[in-house]
């Protein structure tokens, strides 16, 4: 027989009373978001099965909040890329990632998701950053599960974290602008 405990969110910080809590909305809006992120799997190699092992009942990803995989990028908010990209499949990346809604993130999942890995080729992307803004980097090859949901931890500390203002201020845009994006 196991015995679950239940785990509750922490209130972000705020002045409360007897039927009232008030903090800024910066604060709710993130604790709203890290709760209920919605990632697309971007996964082309080993990283993704064990992207599907850290979905399974044994270490059961939707217990933060990412029940829902999306498959159309207009209805995520985070991107995750795991395994080898191709230098040709770099314009369809950056393609989906443009067509995603803000506020967005981007974990690089894997050795060659971050740096190539062991293929350095001239057919192999060196990294997804040198084609869209990455947030969270997960090394290993593979990562272990634990390490992919870690890796979930700080990209919601992040979005948690997060200023409201954050994505239209000049140095998000500048870099954008830095991957061609507008």
């Amino acid at each position: 027989m196991t015995s679950d405990k239940i785990t509750i969110v922490e209130a972000p910080q705020g002045e409360s009373g007897t039927g009232y809590f008030a903090t800024n909305l910066d604060k709710a809006i993130g604790l709203a978001r890290k709760n209920s992120l919605w990632p697309l799997p971007f996964a082309t190699s080993c990283c993704g099965i064990e992207f599907m092992a850290t979905m399974s009942p044994h270490y059961d990803l939707a217990r933060f909040g990412m029940e829902r995989l999306s498959f159309s990028p207009r209805q995520a908010d985070l991107l995750m890329v795991m395994g080898t990209i191709a230098k040709k499949m770099g314009p369809i990346l950056q393609e989906v990632y443009v067509q995603m809604a803000e506020p967005r993130w981007v974990i690089a999942v894997g050795a060659c998701a971050s740096s190539g890995g062991i293929f350095d080729t001239y057919s192999v992307l060196q990294g997804i950053d040198r084609v869209i803004p990455v947030d969270v980097y997960v090394p290993g090859c593979p990562p272990r599960p634990e390490q992919i949901i870690n890796g979930i931890i700080k990209i919601q500390e992040l979005v948690h974290n997060e200023s409201g203002r954050r994505r239209y201020s000049p140095e998000y845009k500048e870099l954008l602008a830095k991957y061609g994006i507008e």
